[in-house]
Order: structure tokens, then C-alpha cells, then sequence
């Protein structure tokens, strides 16, 4: 090995570890990366190095064409969501959710389908909502729902390039690829290019280099999908783990009941003569109180700097462990009525909304007083549900991740305001709010537009989707403070500062090195079982990192391996291409999967049970497809 393959391989390796750690987020990692490739190119020398080919380029990985398709993916999603598409389909699946199966298979049906044409993550937060409104309804466990509806927009991003970010990645990597082994062929008649060329029995001279298609996934990704979406349907439903079901209702993901409760100042109260915030200091955080009950029966907001006098009730907030040991310490006493201004409290004008932590919420890492001080002291967090496991105690202490559902009071327009400005997603029940249908068709009109554009070559497809997203400004359907606000920018960030890393795998021949290796070790093996192995590996990195990195690792190697071994590249690429999706096996692999932790009341042990036997059937089918529909 070369000193530029032994430090490339190193970095890769340190890389990966960091990936896997998870103390910084996948971004920061990428960047990190990035910033190491750079220095070690530097150290060795610069020119006579080849990690970097010009080190005034180590940015052009952020304009390139995988990466403005994924931006522009993710603002044609936000617009298709403010056209009423979505929330149409949704109306449609509604009168299918009386049967279990049915309910299931129908959800998961349609989420695949929106996930083929928009990003998965975007299809499944406007689905969650609906999902957990047919729960309800139902009185069906949504654990039994959200797992199947997290896997199917997994699967469905799968069918078309512009599903999912791997094949983005994967589709502009070939005719990257095909380029520099055209240049290398007529360079060089005595190069593995030339000769992979010569066995493809390819003209060099007159070959054009492309990309792959919107629709050149679908025959193995539409198949896959299929077979996914009915074995979810039909059986997979069926191994989430029985304890982790639960009713909606009373045993939904918060109780109200639970922690609110209402009280009363006796005579001799130790509270008498203190102010709210001065209690919920002396309490250590165990006791808020946040609505003073009138004597006409009604429970309002109240000054926190009032003092508390005899006879005054208020409903406080509390977890029932500390209760009892709180109304000893202190001399408070239970209303009789606390049932009844528990109820009356859900018509005032102060109500309670679950909402869900998204990956791109500003909120994640940070704790309860940035809540407050980013809405004006406007919102309170009265409950925070992470693994199925809330959070009631010391919340000032709690640090929100992906996948929190909290649970906040305030008064609606508040909520509704703070909601849209921290990218949270609301999980209380709502009327399914059907677009103008000629919004809804001009928007589908814009968006076929762009594809047909895109599949007939009149334009490359990040021309036509930027094109789409000037038409849907111009027509209202996206507006202005709109048009960035649903770009994952830890993507984008990730993907650009990852590219450089795959382009050095390259041009310091570590790729034809590794694939020497793998081709000596397997050299007894049929071709269709390298192809498999590829496909597995590329799945168990996408399980515990970002399936975007991993499909910008695998791509070369996979590319280097079918040229040592003289076959057709594009098997090797859509190998990589559907492992890099198949993240089943845990939360963290894929933001679909993290999103319904809380709301499903998961584990992390609970993915494996249906997420095993999904990926051993993609492997077993998606081999012989991929072999069939492009054979070596």
C-alpha cells in the first residue's frame, strides 16, 4: 500500500468510528473528515500527493448534482405538502382503517407511493399525524402502526431516483464514473478501463456516459417495495413485540390525569404568603402550579409573582410518586371537583399539544430553558415521552433528541406559532384539511412537468426540479419564508464534505486495492454471491450510520470490484444502491426510523424483530432482480 492509500484508509476507518460513536452529529463528522483529508494532504506533501487533486476545489463537492437534487427534492416535498396533496391521499385511506390488516396495508401502501416521488422523512411526517388520528378512532395501538408506516417510506424511497438520498448519490456516481473510465480507456488501450470496455464489448470512442434515470431503480426498487410493503402487511406487523403495544386513549403516550391534578390551600399550608415560582423552587422542580381556579369554577392564568393566600385553588402539575409525600410536607389537600376542572380545562383557551422532535428541530441538544427563552416564556413543557419511558422529574435537566414527543401547553395561536418555528411535528388529533383541488392538480401538473423533462434529457433533473420550485413560488403554492425551511442542511452538508472523501478513495487507488482483495478472497465464488455480499455489508453500515456516507464508501469499492472481475458495473452500483436504503435493524439508522421511537413507544431492541427478516428478503429477492434486470 501506498502512504496515500494507508492515510485514506485511515481516515475512512477514524471516520466510520466517529459515525458509530455518535458523540457529534453525522454533519460535524463529515466535516471533521473533510478538514483531516485536507491537512494529511498537506503533510504529505501537497502536489505529490494525490488525495487532493486541487485543494481550491475541496468545496465543489456542495454544487454537485446529487446535492442539488437532494435540496431540491426536499423544497418540491414542502410544496406538494402546502398544495394539499398529501392530506387528499390521506382523506381517501380513511374509510380502510376498520380492519387491522386493511388499516395497515393501506397506510403503508400509500406512504410508499408518496415516498417514491418525495423524500421519505417528509412522507412520513405528513403521515404520522393521520396515522395516529386512525389509531384513536380506532382505539388501535399506534405501536403496531408506526413501524410498518417508518419501514414502508424506507421501501417506496427505493422505487424512483429522487426517492431517497442513495440514489441521488448513486445515479450521478455512474455517470461520473463512466466518464473518467472513458478518458482512462482512450488515454491508456492497456488500462482496466480499456479492458472493461473491451469484455462490455463497448466502443469507447462512441460511448456516452449517463446517468441513471428517474425510473431506472424502478423494476428492482417497485418489486422490492412490493413484496416489503405485503410482508409488512401480511406478517410483519405481527413480530413487533407484544408488550410494546398499547392502547390509545388513557394509555396513550401522555395521560393528562397522571400529572395534573388540582388542589387546595388548607389552613397552616407552608405555601401561604409564597409565590408560584418561589414554590417550584422550594419543591425542587416536583410541584408547578399553572392555573388559579376562580370561585365561579373557572381555571385561568394567574400572576406567578401573586402571593398565594388560604382557601386558593389551583391545578398543578406533579408526578403522582411525588404527590402524596409533597401534600404531607406541605399541609395541600385535593379538591372534590378535580375531575371536573381537569375536564373543563380542554375548553379554555390554554390547551395541551403533543408534539414530536424532528431531526431538523433547533431544539435538539438543548434543554427546557432554551424553550423558554426562544418562546418569550410563552410555553410550558410539561411532559417529555422518550422510548416509551416519560420524562416528569426535573425536566429543567432533560436534553430534547430526535424522536421526543413533548407534551406543551400555551395558549393555541402560540402553540401553533412555536410549532412551525422549532420544526416540530404536532401528534394531537386533527380534521385532515383537504387542499383546493386546483391547487392540488396544478401542483401534480408542475411536478410532472419537471419529471417528463427530466426522463425525455430535454434538461438535466436538477434544471427541471429547479424549475418546479420558480413555478411553485410564482404560483403561491411555495412562499418565499417557505422555500429553505424543509432542507435537512446536516445532509447537505454531510453529503458535500463527504464527495472529496469518495473522489480520494479513487485517485489514490485504495478502491482497486480493496477490490483486488475482496475478488482474490472470493474468487471461488459465483458472481451473483459477491454481488450479495456487497449488498449485505452495504446494509450493515447503513444500520449504523448515514445512508447517504455509506452509499459514497460503497460506491467506488462496489465499481472497483465489478472491474476486477470484468463485469458490468451497474449490478455492482444498484447492489449498493438498495443496501444503502435497507437500514432496518435500528433507530439510528435512518431519520424515519428515530422519528417514530417515541410516538410507537419502541426500544431499540424492538427494529430487529420484523427489521431482520425484511432485509434477509430484500437480499434473497433483490439479488436474483438486480441480476435479471441488469445482468453482468
Amino acid at each position: 500500500m501506498s502512504t496515500d492509500q494507508v492515510a485514506i484508509s485511515l481516515i475512512i476507518i477514524i471516520t466510520f468510528g466517529l459515525f458509530v460513536w455518535g458523540r457529534w452529529r453525522y454533519d460535524i463528522v463529515s466535516v471533521v473528515a473533510l478538514f483531516m483529508l485536507v491537512l494529511t494532504d498537506k503533510i504529505l506533501g501537497g502536489k505529490s500527493s494525490d488525495l487532493i487533486a486541487d485543494p481550491a476545489q475541496i468545496f465543489m463537492g456542495f454544487g454537485h448534482p446529487a446535492v442539488i437534487t437532494v435540496a431540491a427534492v426536499l423544497i418540491i416535498s414542502r410544496a406538494l405538502r402546502n398544495s394539499g396533496v398529501v392530506d387528499l391521499i390521506a382523506r381517501q385511506v380513511k374509510p380502510f382503517t376498520k380492519h387491522k390488516a386493511l388499516h395497515i396495508t393501506s397506510l403503508s401502501g400509500v406512504i410508499a407511493i408518496l415516498s417514491a416521488f418525495m423524500n421519505n422523512v417528509g412522507a412520513l411526517a405528513l403521515m404520522l399525524p393521520v396515522t395516529l388520528k386512525t389509531a384513536w378512532e380506532q382505539k388501535r395501538s399506534p405501536s403496531i402502526l408506526l413501524m410498518p408506516l417508518a419501514f414502508a417510506s424506507i421501501l417506496g424511497g427505493m422505487v424512483t431516483m429522487i426517492g431517497t438520498p442513495p440514489n441521488i448519490i448513486i445515479a450521478t456516481f455512474r455517470k461520473e464514473q463512466q466518464l473518467e473510465m472513458q478518458a482512462q480507456a482512450l488515454a491508456d488501450a492497456s488500462s482496466s478501463a480499456a479492458a472493461y470496455f473491451e469484455h462490455q464489448n463497448i466502443s469507447a470512442e462512441t460511448f456516452e456516459p449517463a446517468a441513471f434515470g428517474l425510473f431506472d431503480f424502478s423494476p428492482v426498487g417497485g418489486a422490492i417495495a412490493i413484496l416489503g410493503v405485503l410482508f409488512i402487511a401480511l406478517v410483519g406487523w405481527r413480530l413487533i413485540p407484544k408488550e410494546t403495544n398499547k392502547k390509545p386513549g388513557a394509555q396513550s403516550l401522555f395521560s393528562i390525569d397522571e400529572y395534573v391534578t388540582e388542589i387546595r390551600i388548607p389552613e397552616g399550608c407552608t405555601f401561604i404568603g409564597q409565590t408560584a415560582g418561589k414554590i417550584e423552587r422550594l419543591t425542587g422542580d416536583k410541584l408547578t402550579l399553572f392555573r388559579l381556579i376562580h370561585e365561579e369554577g373557572r381555571a385561568v392564568l394567574f400572576d406567578p409573582d401573586r402571593k398565594i393566600v388560604e382557601g386558593d385553588q389551583f391545578l398543578a402539575r406533579a408526578d403522582p410518586a411525588d404527590l402524596k409525600e409533597m401534600m404531607d410536607e406541605y399541609g395541600l389537600r385535593l379538591t372534590e371537583e378535580m375531575r371536573y376542572r381537569i375536564d373543563s380545562l380542554k375548553d379554555e383557551d390554554t390547551t395541551f399539544m403533543e408534539v414530536l422532535v424532528t431531526p431538523e428541530s433547533p431544539l435538539v441538544g438543548r434543554g427546557r430553558s432554551y424553550l423558554r427563552r426562544q418562546s418569550s416564556n410563552r410555553l410550558i413543557l410539561m411532559a417529555v415521552a422518550r422510548q416509551d419511558k416519560p420524562v416528569h422529574k426535573r425536566l429543567g435537566n432533560v436534553r430534547f433528541r430526535v424522536g421526543d414527543v413533548l407534551l406543551l401547553q400555551g395558549r393555541e395561536e402560540v402553540l401553533k406559532s412555536n410549532i412551525r418555528s422549532f420544526y416540530l411535528l404536532p401528534l394531537a388529533e386533527r380534521e385532515i384539511e383537504v387542499g383546493v383541488f386546483s391547487k392540488v392538480s396544478y401542483a401534480l401538473l408542475i411536478f410532472a412537468g419537471a419529471i417528463l423533462l427530466s426522463m425525455w434529457g430535454i434538461l438535466p433533473t436538477t434544471v427541471s426540479f429547479t424549475g418546479a420550485i420558480l413555478a411553485y413560488v410564482f404560483s403561491g403554492i411555495l412562499p418565499v419564508r417557505d422555500l429553505y425551511k424543509s432542507i435537512d442542511w446536516s445532509v447537505i452538508v454531510l453529503l458535500g464534505a463527504m464527495i472529496p472523501l469518495s473522489n480520494a478513495l479513487q485517485s489514490t487507488g485504495a478502491t482497486t486495492l480493496i477490490a483486488d482483495h475482496v475478488v482474490n478472497m472470493t474468487q471461488s465464488l459465483p458472481a451473483w454471491s459477491i454481488l450479495a455480499l456487497i449488498m449485505v455489508i452495504t446494509m450493515c453500515l447503513s444500520d449504523v450510520i448515514n445512508n447517504a456516507a455509506t452509499a459514497l464508501i460503497m460506491a467506488p469499492i462496489s465499481v472497483g470490484i465489478a472491474m476486477s472481475m470484468g463485469v458490468n458495473i451497474d449490478p455492482f452500483l444498484m447492489a449498493v444502491a438498495v443496501g444503502a436504503s435497507c437500514a432496518f435493524l435500528t433507530p439510528i439508522g435512518h431519520q424515519c426510523n428515530a422519528l417514530i421511537l417515541g410516538p410507537g413507544g419502541y426500544r431499540f431492541s424492538d427494529y430487529w424483530r420484523m427489521g431482520l427478516p425484511l432485509e434477509i428478503i430484500i437480499v434473497v429477492t433483490g439479488t436474483p432482480l438486480i441480476m435479471h434486470f441488469w445482468p453482468l
